[in-house]
């Protein structure tokens, strides 16, 4: 993760310092009744969920990521890995999101990058009550459909026949 963070402002508290906890926004996670703590798992699953859910997804992760998310679907009783592709850093109280991903070619990266921004975290933010504090994004790639059409993603040159 960066060493740069994104300020929030200053949530107003009471002068009662013990009332303080129970007035800021991050208080559902830490109350008089106990903690809840959220697994880095957990955020990133939600995540990469909310990543591919954007339009000009079109995959998660580098290529190597890809390759061996691709092996293990394949393998019998073997199931997606939603997380691919997404590191998480998580506090008590925020989260910090980095994604790799390839983007389908014809799409405004910077319009992606908003718009998986903004589903991010307010996906994170609804479903933990954790802030987000960042989302960095990797484009990795741009996909083309013709890749799928020659089948040899080697990179090779063409074959002389």
């Amino acid at each position: 993760m960066s060493d740069t963070t994104i300020n929030k402002p200053a949530t107003s508290l009471t002068a009662n310092p013990s009332s303080a906890v129970a007035t800021a926004p991050a208080s559902l996670l830490v109350t008089e009744h106990g903690k809840t703590t959220i697994s880095d798992a957990v955020v990133a699953k939600i995540a990469g969920i909310a990543t591919r859910e954007v339009s000009g997804v079109h995959a998660l992760g580098g290529s190597t990521a890809r390759a061996v998310g691709a092996l293990r679907e394949r393998i019998p009783g073997g199931r997606i890995n939603h997380s691919q592709g997404v590191s998480v850093e998580v506090g008590e109280r925020e989260a910090a999101v980095d994604l790799e991903l390839v983007a389908e070619y014809g799409v405004s990266i910077t319009d992606l990058s908003a718009g998986i921004r903004r589903n991010v975290i307010l996906a994170i933010e609804r479903m933990t009550g954790l802030a987000v504090t960042e989302v960095n994004i990797v484009i990795q790639d741009v996909y083309l459909p013709a890749d799928d059409e020659d089948g040899d993603d080697t990179g090779d040159a063409p074959r002389v026949q």
